[in-house]
């Protein structure tokens, strides 16, 4: 009888996934989301930093802990089958602190992380006011997250802020840095032009993220150009969250100007949806069954 195969691991479907085409990675803002992410055709997710903060009343400075970011990847991962990317900020520490943050991570289901070259407080990515840690620096914790994967598929990539920084040319350096400490794929942070994009991809030959965040320095490139450019994967961090988020302010509003919600209603989803969604009538039917019904 010939072996039974292994199913994938989250990071070798996540490199799959990459493999196969520009990849476009949504930020899943709760599990629900996550779920609708999948259902929709989309090949893989994301845990945004922003959104996890912002979805608790704080901005992203750094504010949440490991832990936090582990419990919403616990849930995220359980909620749907895709391979989800997490973001890691700065590692919440130094070297042997991403260790741990590899663990923590990897076993909630994640398939691979992005590390940032900031130093505390660290900052969005599209704002003023960032500061560089030393590449060595930087290297040591890709160097201590690789150490630290049980899973050999399990994905690293070294996000690099310097464009906003330093400049263009310094963070060419810092990711031919980076992968020389064992990263495997780069993403360049806040570039500003297409012609960066390209000449970044020209530049760096490795699997590279491009972040299209809206609101944010760079222009928002479809993922057909980005795929031409070189670009194995594309973010939206926060694209469901911002819809959702102004989608809840535009019917409080009318709610709170007419007393009721009758004209938003065509733009909720429907309680069938929303059940369909949560698999309802599973729940129900195993309920049943339980008690031999």
């Amino acid at each position: 009888m010939a072996p039974k195969k292994r199913a994938p691991t989250p990071g070798a479907a996540l490199r799959a996934a990459w493999a196969a085409g520009p990849l476009a990675i949504p930020g899943a803002f709760n599990a629900l989301t996550a779920r609708l992410v999948e259902r929709l055709g989309f090949r893989a997710v994301y845990l945004s930093g922003g959104a996890l903060s912002a979805g608790s009343g704080l901005p992203d400075v750094g504010l949440l802990t490991v832990t936090e970011f582990a419990d919403e990847a616990g849930r995220l991962t359980a909620a749907t089958s895709l391979p989800l990317l997490c973001d890691a900020d700065t590692g919440f520490g130094e070297a042997l602190n991403v260790e741990r943050t590899v663990h923590l991570l990897e076993a909630a289901g994640a398939a691979g992380i992005h590390l940032e070259d900031q130093l505390m407080p660290k900052r969005c990515g599209h704002l003023s006011g960032k500061s560089l840690v030393d590449p060595e620096v930087m290297a040591a914790k890709i160097r201590a997250a690789i150490a630290a994967k049980t899973d050999p598929d399990f994905v690293i990539i070294a996000r690099t802020d310097a464009r906003g920084v330093t400049g263009f040319d310094d963070a060419i350096r810092r990711a031919e840095l980076y992968l020389s400490a064992g990263a495997d794929a780069i993403f360049p942070e806040a570039l500003e032009t297409p012609d960066e994009f390209a000449r970044f991809a020209k530049a760096v030959q490795a699997p590279l993220l491009a972040n299209m965040t809206e609101f944010g320095k760079g222009p928002l490139i479809p993922l057909a150009d980005l795929g031409a450019m070189g670009y194995a994967m594309a973010l939206y961090p926060l694209t469901a969250f911002r819809a959702a988020m102004k989608a809840a302010e535009e019917t409080l509003r009318l709610l709170k100007e007419h007393g009721h919600q009758r004209d938003a209603v065509p733009r909720m989803m429907t309680r069938a949806d929303l059940y369909d969604l949560l698999g309802y009538t599973g729940y129900e039917q195993r309920d049943r069954a339980y008690f031999g019904g």
